[in-house]
């Protein structure tokens, strides 16, 4: 939601002050399927698919918290559905790493309770974000990693897959020009503000795409969930912000948050936190806390984010080109974007 009475342009330049919008929204909530320089020469068809497919992810949210089920349930349907959806960098759409495996992460918060529940690195699972929905539900436990987490999906029963599940030609690409690009074959692709062609989108976004889902139900639960395949050509046991509690995923009392961008400088700026503790302490508004995490402390081009608040105030912006992005709420407002 933007600030009372001024455009998204005006509340990214701070001319007007935000107001805090109390009015209760019975349910909200929000999705992304990744952030970065998405061209805008695109076929029509390609930008069709991708909204269409933002408005199914919403569409499967809406159903569940329309009639009473629980944000938990919400969040984890559309991203599973998300990450049976090739198109995106999470679950059969995830990138490659550089030994030419696939190695995924995902994380979910409950706020209210200050439960959460994150895997990072496996290779076998369909769906990381029911697995690390178990994690918070199931164990003692926050994480879960490579070997160990393989370990409690056996425990746990949950749908796997093998390895090849995940390829898609699509990534294969983008991890063979990532790698005649590390070899300064292209060089200029990896310097985060040069002005990518179109045929160097997906691997753009292949390095900062992700998939996210945050949600509010009737009885204030406020929710975030995140999963990827995390970025191309990545190194052996990288792990990003995702599964990160506090950086890529998190929710409080307050606000649930998801990001997708570069990693490392999500980790760095604590940013799921940092718009928290922003809004409890300035105090200030969810889209105050959502500009000056993306215009103050990140750098441009760095990520998008999505965040529902205890009201059902919802945001979604980002300082990079683009972002598949969509949100929804009991009231009747409903918002698909790219750009």
């Amino acid at each position: 939601m933007l600030m009372a009475g001024c455009t998204q342009s005006e509340a990214n330049n701070g001319t007007k002050v935000a107001k805090q919008d109390t009015t209760q929204k019975e349910w909200a909530l929000v999705v992304h399927g990744g952030a970065g320089a998405i061209s805008k020469d695109k076929p029509d068809s390609v930008k069709k698919a991708y909204k269409n497919d933002i408005d199914k992810a919403l569409s499967i949210g809406e159903d569940i918290l329309s009639e009473g089920g629980s944000s938990l349930d919400a969040v984890e349907s559309v991203i599973n559905y998300l990450e049976d959806n090739p198109r995106f960098n999470a679950g059969k759409g995830a990138v490659y790493t550089h030994d030419g495996n696939h190695e995924l992460d995902a994380a979910i918060m409950a706020g209210n309770k200050r439960k959460a529940g994150t895997i990072t690195g496996v290779t076998t699972v369909k769906n990381p974000i029911s697995l690390a929905r178990l994690v918070m539900e199931e164990s003692k436990h926050v994480m879960f990693a490579a070997k160990g987490a393989e370990e409690f999906a056996d425990k746990m029963g949950v749908e796997r897959v093998d390895p090849e599940y995940f390829d898609t030609q699509k990534r294969y690409k983008a991890l063979q020009r990532a790698i005649e690009a590390e070899k300064g074959q292209q060089s200029s692709l990896l310097r985060k503000d040069s002005r990518l062609p179109e045929y160097f989108d997906d691997y753009y976004n292949d390095k900062y795409g992700t998939v996210g889902c945050v949600a509010i139900d009737k009885d204030g639960q406020l929710v975030a969930g995140t999963s990827t395949g995390g970025m191309t050509n990545k190194m052996y046991g990288r792990v990003g912000d995702v599964p990160i509690i506090g950086a890529g995923t998190y929710a409080s009392d307050a606000v649930a948050v998801s990001l997708t961008g570069w990693g490392e400088h999500i980790i760095e700026a604590v940013s799921g936190h940092t718009v928290s503790a922003y809004m409890k302490f300035k105090p200030a508004s969810l889209p105050e806390a959502g500009n000056y995490l993306l215009n103050k402390v990140l750098e441009p081009g760095d990520a998008g984010m999505i965040a529902v608040d205890k009201y059902g105030n919802t945001f979604m912006d980002m300082n990079t080109e683009g972002m598949y992005r969509g949100k929804s709420n009991s009231e009747g407002d409903r918002e698909i974007a790219i750009w």
